[in-house]
């Protein structure tokens, strides 16, 4: 997606607000959490529609329906100190609208800034980090008309999402990993399996085997779990979907037993359940080639089952191909942020030429 970087529309912005992010409020909220800021009527007409549509849509790959983000409209006549302090903010307005919401907004840009928008039908978004807060993120998205901007909206919609998503990703990832990670973990994925990946404090190792490594995070409120498999990559036919699912299947036989003492049980992919299919995408890993899954788990007697997100990618230096895998059991309970917190943790990882040396 493109991001034009208005030097004298961020300028206006900020001039509202204390001078210099030192002196800013930290931003508040809930993890996937955004608020809309925009005129009532655009929100309850076919913009407010499709944005609220886009960001509210279903999150693929959970056992039961919860939205992407949470979606809360703020009417700009009511935007206070409290409210703009946000993590997540969205500004969306167009030069169309006469409304007194929307001149509102309009009057934070400079003049020189709406004459740019009025020249330019292709600028429709700005970026822009600690406006009114600390570690906050304003998307503003403007146009010359409401329909310009639908137009742009419904064409970058995936992007959109994905904007938020990775800034949810880097917020997760500086705190998931302010306490030191577990000692010995670090070392050994790095000398016997030559790979890295960052494990959050409060994991414990559960199992190591040559080409095989779990480990485990249990509360009394969820069961978090990620492992490690590997096998020689010989064609691209291993990122089928099928045989992804067939490499899973088998090693979640061999060694994901529900019960450690009754070795009869064990997880599967969940393949049976028409509305829930397992999905992939191919997609780029930091930097990498690799498909991602998502779907769900179950036992193969039905005792328990969860949501999984997976990514398959080769090491091309050593021939492996690498599975990588986050799964819950949290019954009865949201697990939207369960599952954005192992893909957090599932994107540290890295292959052998990426290991960052170790500190002298």
């Amino acid at each position: 997606m493109k991001y034009f970087i208005f030097i004298f529309f961020i300028a206006a912005i900020v001039a509202c607000t204390e001078p210099g992010s030192k002196n800013l409020p930290p931003a508040s909220g809930l993890t996937g959490d955004i608020f809309l800021i925009m005129d009532s009527l655009q929100w309850k007409g076919p913009l407010g529609k499709t944005l609220d549509s886009i960001f509210s849509a279903e999150m693929e790959g959970l056992p039961r329906k919860e939205a992407i983000f949470h979606m809360r409209w703020i009417d700009p006549r009511k935007l206070n100190f409290v409210l703009k302090q946000r993590r997540n903010l969205i500004f969306a307005v167009t030069l169309d609208q006469a409304t007194t919401g929307a001149r509102q907004i309009r009057a934070t840009f400079t003049p020189e800034s709406l004459e740019k928008i009025k020249a330019d039908p292709s600028l429709f978004s700005q970026n822009a980090r600690d406006v009114f807060a600390k570690n906050q993120e304003v998307l503003f998205l403007f146009g010359q008309t409401e329909a310009e901007l639908l137009k742009h909206i419904r064409a970058n919609r995936s992007r959109l999402v994905e904007y938020f998503n990775l800034r949810e990703r880097e917020r997760l990832t500086a705190s998931l990993f302010k306490a030191a990670q577990p000692k010995g973990i670090a070392p050994m994925l790095t000398k016997e399996f030559n790979c890295e990946l960052k494990i959050p404090f409060g994991y414990q190792l559960v199992q190591q085997e040559p080409d095989f490594f779990w480990v485990r995070q249990i509360n009394p409120y969820n069961d978090k779990d990620i492992f490690i498999a590997r096998k020689k990559y010989t064609s691209q036919a291993q990122f089928r979907k099928d045989s992804l699912i067939a490499f899973r299947d088998a090693v979640c036989k061999k060694y994901l037993f529900e019960d450690p003492d009754r070795p009869d049980t064990y997880l599967v992919t969940e393949t049976t359940v028409p509305y829930k299919p397992v999905l992939t995408r191919e997609i780029n890993f930091n930097n990498k080639f690799a498909v991602e899954m998502k779907g769900l788990w179950k036992t193969n007697n039905l005792t328990m089952g969860g949501p999984f997100i997976s990514f398959a990618l080769v090491d091309e230096p050593q021939g492996v191909l690498y599975y990588i895998e986050g799964f819950i059991f949290s019954p009865g309970k949201d697990q939207r942020e369960l599952i954005r917190e192992l893909e957090t943790i599932l994107y540290t990882f890295k292959t052998s030429n990426e290991i960052t040396p170790a500190q002298p």
